[in-house]
C-alpha cells in the first residue's frame, strides 16, 4: 500500500493523465477539462501501448451518432503530450503504465482495465455497471452509474463514462484532502467469451421489447405518475420500512396531466399538498397545491407557481416565521428560493441560490448552525440521478459553496433524494431513490452518519419493501407532516 493513504493532508498541485496512444475516446478529454475546472494543474501524456481494438463497439456508436451525435465513448484524438513539472498524482487511463514513485490512480469498468472490455462484460453478463478506482492497486472508490436508457448503447455509454469521470474527480478530491482510504474489494468478474456483436444484439433486442411493453402499458400517455396520500397515527413508512397499514388514496387526475413529487405542509391546523403538475399539452412541470378537506380528502390541485422552464420537487418549509419553497429548476441551470407572499397561492422569487448548475432535487437540512443542500449534479452528460453533491451556507439565502469532497457518491441507489430529511430519535434519515433498474423504481432510507465541512457519510440505504397499502411497483417520493403521509410512483 502506498504511503499516500496514510497522510492526514495532501496539498495537490499537479496531476498527470496518461491516455491512449491510439484508441482515445472523448471522455478522456472531458476528464482533463473537469479536473482543470476544479482548480487542479493537469498535464497529459500518451501511454506506451494502444487500447485493444473494439470495432463492433465503434460501428454501433457510429451508427447511433447519426441520430444522437457523438457520445463520450466516440473516438477522439489522443490527449496532447506536455508536462507542467513533477506530478503529485498520476491517473493512468490505459492500465499499462510502468510503476512509478508517484501515486497512480487506475480505473476499472466492470472489473476490466479498459472501457471496451468493460462494456462487453456488461452486455454479456447482464450485470449493472460497476466502476472501481484503485490507488497503487488498492481499491479506494466504487461507483454504480445509473443507466437511463437501456436501448441505445451510446446513451448507456454516456451514463457509464460520466459516472467514471465523476468517480475519478471524487477520488482526486479525497486524495487532495488526505481522505482517500482503502475500501472492501469485490470478487473478480466472470469473463465471457464471444465477440461484441454476439452480446450486443440480445441487449438491443431486450431494449426494444421493454420499450414496446412500456408504451402498451401507458397507452397514449408518454409517461405517467401518480400521487397518493393517507391519514395515519403512529409509525409510517419511514419507521416500518414497508408499504403496509392504512391504504393510500390516489390523487385523481383527468388524464391530461399527471401529479408527482408530493410534499405536505401543516399550517394553522390545515394540511397543504404541493405537487409537480405536468400537463402533457405543454410538456413542462408547474407547481400546484391542494388543501385537505374536512372529509379527509384532497381536492383538485391548482397551479400556484409557473415559470418558462420545468419545475418539480416542491420542497416547502417554514423558516423564521415565513414559508419558503425550493423547487427543482435544473432545466434553467439555477436553484431559486421562493417565498410565500400570500400562502399558499402567491410565491415570489426571493433569492437565486445557485446559477449555472444542473442540480436536481436539492434537499434542505439545517444542522449545527449551518444550512445544507444535498442533491444530484449532472456535468453535461450522464444521468441526473446518480451523482450526489453537497453545498452549504451560513444562512438560508447563502452564499452557498460546494463541499470540498464533491461529488460525494456515484451510486444509482444512494444519491438522489426522494423527500425531505426525517428525524428518527437522534438520527437523521434521507429518502433516496433507487434507480438500479429504472428511474422511479424504488426508494431507500439512508441514515446520515456525518455532515460537516470535512466529510459527508451515510449508512447504506435500507430499501422500502412492498406492501398492500400501495399496490404499485415501488415508490419515488416519501414525505409526511403530522398525520398525513404522501408517496408517489410511476403509474
Amino acid at each position: 500500500m502506498h504511503s499516500s493513504l496514510e497522510k492526514e493532508h495532501i496539498r495537490l498541485t499537479n496531476i498527470l493523465i496518461i491516455g491512449h496512444t491510439i484508441g482515445s475516446r472523448r471522455w478522456e478529454k472531458e476528464l482533463l477539462v473537469r479536473l482543470s475546472a476544479a482548480g487542479h494543474v493537469v498535464s497529459s501524456c500518451r501511454g506506451p501501448t494502444p487500447a485493444p481494438i473494439a470495432r463492433g463497439l465503434d460501428v454501433v456508436l457510429a451508427i447511433e451518432s447519426r441520430r444522437f451525435g457523438p457520445s463520450l465513448a466516440s473516438r477522439s484524438e489522443s490527449l496532447p503530450s506536455g508536462g507542467s513539472g513533477p506530478a503529485d498524482l498520476v491517473i493512468d487511463l490505459t492500465g499499462t503504465a510502468a510503476r512509478r514513485d508517484t501515486p497512480v490512480l487506475t480505473l476499472e469498468f466492470c472489473g476490466h482495465s479498459t472501457f471496451p472490455a468493460g462494456v462487453a462484460e456488461m452486455l454479456a453478463s447482464g450485470r449493472l455497471p460497476e466502476l472501481a478506482v484503485r490507488l497503487d492497486g488498492v481499491t479506494v472508490a466504487r461507483g454504480r452509474p445509473m443507466l437511463s436508457d437501456r436501448l441505445w448503447l451510446s446513451r448507456s455509454c454516456n451514463d457509464l463514462l460520466a459516472g467514471a469521470i465523476s468517480l475519478v474527480a471524487q477520488s482526486v478530491a479525497s486524495f487532495s484532502a488526505g481522505e482517500l482510504v482503502p475500501i472492501a474489494d469485490s470478487p473478480a468478474p466472470l469473463l465471457r467469451n464471444g465477440g461484441f456483436v454476439r452480446h450486443y444484439l440480445p441487449f438491443f433486442c431486450r431494449g426494444l421489447v421493454d420499450r414496446a411493453v412500456q408504451k402498451l402499458r401507458l397507452g397514449r400517455r408518454p409517461f405517467y405518475w401518480q400521487v397518493a396520500y393517507r391519514l395515519i397515527d403512529g409509525p409510517g413508512v419511514a419507521e416500518t420500512g414497508q408499504l403496509d397499514g392504512t391504504p393510500f388514496t390516489v390523487l385523481p387526475d383527468d388524464g391530461q396531466r399527471f401529479y408527482a413529487d408530493p410534499f405536505v405542509l401543516e399550517r394553522d391546523g390545515r394540511h397543504y399538498l404541493f405537487v409537480e403538475e405536468f400537463p402533457y399539452a405543454t410538456g413542462r412541470g408547474v407547481i400546484s397545491v391542494a388543501e385537505l378537506a374536512d372529509d379527509g380528502n384532497f381536492g383538485v390541485p391548482r397551479v400556484v407557481l409557473e415559470e418558462a422552464h420545468h419545475l418539480s420537487y416542491p420542497q416547502v418549509f417554514a423558516h423564521a416565521g415565513e414559508i419558503f419553497m425550493i423547487p427543482e429548476s435544473a432545466a434553467a441551470r439555477e436553484l431559486v428560493l421562493y417565498r410565500a407572499a400570500q400562502f399558499p397561492d402567491r410565491w415570489v422569487r426571493d433569492t437565486v441560490l445557485m446559477t449555472d448548475k444542473d442540480f436536481n432535487d436539492a434537499t434542505l437540512l439545517e444542522s449545527n448552525g449551518r444550512f445544507w443542500l444535498l442533491g444530484t449534479e449532472r456535468f453535461g452528460f450522464g444521468s441526473a440521478s446518480d451523482t450526489m453533491a453537497v453545498y452549504s451556507a451560513p444562512s438560508l439565502r447563502g452564499p452557498w459553496v460546494a463541499h470540498g469532497l464533491n461529488p460525494i457518491a456515484v451510486d444509482h441507489s444512494a444519491a438522489r433524494p426522494g423527500g425531505a430529511f426525517i428525524r428518527q430519535d437522534d438520527a437523521l434519515v434521507l429518502p433516496v431513490q433507487n434507480g438500479s433498474r429504472a428511474y422511479g423504481g424504488g426508494l431507500g432510507l439512508m441514515r446520515l452518519d456525518r455532515l460537516d465541512e470535512l466529510d459527508v457519510r451515510f449508512a447504506p440505504p435500507r430499501p422500502i419493501g412492498p406492501g398492500p397499502a400501495w399496490a404499485r411497483v415501488g415508490i419515488h417520493t416519501l414525505n409526511r407532516a403530522g398525520n398525513v403521509e404522501v408517496v408517489d410512483s410511476a403509474g
